[in-house]
């Protein structure tokens, strides 16, 4: 009995011991088996010193080299032995958007990276999945920008991922060989992936929140109307971009296809010829082509986005993106209903006015370039010189616009681009479904890096890509936050909102971060006005709103049901 005894303590013992040294070397090294084999990842501290997991450079899909270039991506091979998760996998080809210069990017690119709290299979931690933004032309996964720290702390799982870009990724030539949206599909790879093995770092596959911003928001709304997508995800967060935008969809993508050939040196319209040509081109080359393949009227009015996701023709078995034009989708009704944050910055259009600043003479001279494409399409040119003096009017008045007018016109660029689809949309939608809450960020403090890289921090408002600083740990605001309580705090608010949304579909749901973010109405439009200071409002931006909302309407376009507020 004495010696059963001991030998049972000399085992708890034993067995204590193995324990202990198996959760060292996980928190050393720790390793992970997924479908195609185990991966070894590292160790790192949020800022309040909690350990969390990192897997950096994983695979989600075959490379999309060779005979694979512009085709739908095929699932991961499977490998032997450990596979290093340890360092990010290489960017996909790309311009890099502020400097124009070609960076060092690899076709072998499709990689995501898993942050984690927990390993236990059992942890059923909700995931968030972030696309990012780059006018679907640059960008990437990679936690120089995009790092898990504020997220983390929340308790959830964060994955974030690398997809094919520009001409790599949408290039269509309305064929079976070359149909378009392969950037798109290696997101729904990505996605799959996702489903397939987050519950081994610790994930619940059953809540998945995709989100995105700029670009990466509109893709994560066009998942909402894609049969590829629909089951993989649970919740949706579109910050700064809506699938309804005029920028967010391709047109004339064969003759974009065409234009580009010729560029590079193919004199040719014939599709497989041309598909045989694209297959052979360096990738470097392939990247930049947005700016060499622009009509004559693309050069002036809207973004210069145009390899982007496309309205798909369907060729036998093979799997559509996208079967329709979303707008004409929402309208309808067909659309995967899940619960969605949108939202908008206040000042987003001050990232273009830096752009355009130098154009403003053309602008004063040629407003019908201030129509957007979806009203101009269906206008005559005298009608459209009409609608073009009318925005100029409205938000300048009797006078040109000069470099001194940035406030002005930055705002007709933000609500010409973001702000009314934003509604237009948010409207449309609710009308289907009610789990719908709505945003505008007005925050302005330190952590604004992009507004400051512009040098407008004299101006109004929150820029393009400024929230991105409160909700992703990265190099450039790593200080400030640490050295801030008060940023801390606003830091802290706004991801309890977006990770307690992921985890309940409701971003308030125990008011504590002050305040209960009602679900948007037609009726009452209801918004949270993201400042240093939370405050639910109705109506955003009423009177711009009511503005184009009349312009639309004129143009018969699909609009918001005018208000009472």
């Amino acid at each position: 009995m004495i010696y059963v005894n001991i030998r049972r303590i000399v085992y708890k013992v034993q067995s204590s011991l193995e324990n202990s040294c198996r959760l060292l070397c996980e928190m050393r090294n720790p390793i992970v088996t997924i479908k195609q084999g185990k991966l070894r990842g590292s160790v790192d501290k949020l800022h309040d010193g909690t350990p969390y997991y990192s897997f950096k450079g994983v695979p989600y899909a075959q490379p999309p080299i060779g005979p694979l270039r512009f085709k739908a991506p095929l699932p991961p091979n499977p490998w032997s032995g450990v596979y290093d998760a340890l360092e990010h996998g290489p960017i996909c080809p790309q311009v890099e958007m502020h400097t124009m210069q070609i960076a060092d990017g690899n076709e072998n690119c499709l990689f995501l990276n898993v942050y984690t709290k927990s390993l236990q299979p059992d942890s059923k931690l909700p995931v968030m999945v972030y696309v990012h933004g780059g006018a679907y032309m640059s960008g990437s996964g990679d936690s120089m920008m995009y790092g898990p720290k504020f997220l983390l702390q929340h308790d959830v799982i964060l994955v974030t991922i690398n997809y094919r870009l520009e001409v790599l990724g949408f290039l269509c030539l309305d064929t079976p060989e070359v149909p378009g949206n392969a950037g798109m599909k290696d997101q729904v790879a990505a996605f799959r992936w996702v489903q397939n093995n987050i519950s081994q770092f610790g994930g619940d596959p059953r809540n998945v929140t995709i989100f995105g911003e700029s670009a990466g928001a509109s893709s994560v709304n066009l998942h909402m109307f894609s049969p590829m997508s629909k089951g993989l995800f649970h919740k949706v967060i579109a910050q700064s971009g809506i699938a309804i935008s005029d920028w967010a969809l391709g047109k004339n993508a064969k003759e974009r296809a065409i234009r580009a050939g010729k560029y590079l040196g193919a004199n040719t319209e014939d599709p497989g010829e041309l598909t045989e040509f694209f297959k052979k081109v360096p990738a470097s080359k392939l990247v930049s082509l947005t700016t060499k393949t622009l009509t004559k009227d693309e050069k002036h009015r809207g973004l210069t986005i145009h390899f982007a996701p496309v309205v798909e023709k369907k060729f036998g078995n093979t799997e559509v993106f996208l079967e329709d034009d979303p707008l004409k989708l929402l309208i309808e009704g067909k659309v995967n209903k899940v619960p969605i944050i949108a939202g908008y910055n206040s000042a987003e259009g001050l990232m273009i006015t830096k752009i355009q600043i130098k154009k403003l003479d053309f602008y004063n001279k040629n407003p019908l370039y201030l129509v957007p494409r979806e009203i101009a399409l269906t206008l005559s040119e005298e009608k459209m010189k009409d609608f073009g003096e009318t925005i100029k009017k409205y938000y300048i008045g009797n006078k040109d616009f000069t470099p001194n007018d940035i406030n002005e016109y930055s705002a007709m660029l933000t609500d010409a681009h973001f702000m009314y689809n934003t509604q237009r949309f948010l409207h449309l939608y609710s009308m289907l479904y009610k789990s719908v809450f709505m945003y505008r960020f007005d925050c302005v403090t330190e952590l604004n890096l992009f507004k400051q890289l512009l040098n407008y921090s004299a101006y109004e408002g929150a820029c393009h890509v400024d929230e991105l600083f409160y909700i992703f740990s990265n190099m450039m605001n790593d200080n400030a936050y640490k050295e801030n309580e008060r940023l801390r705090e606003i830091v802290y608010k706004i991801t309890k909102m977006w990770t307690d949304f992921a985890k309940t579909s409701n971003p308030t749901p125990d008011n504590s971060v002050g305040v209960t973010w009602s679900p948007y109405s037609t009726a009452s439009k209801e918004y949270l006005s993201i400042g240093e200071q939370l405050s639910v409002q109705k109506y955003a931006d009423k009177d711009r709103a009511e503005f184009w909302n009349k312009l639309y309407g004129e143009a018969g376009r699909p609009h918001i049901v005018k208000s009472n507020l």
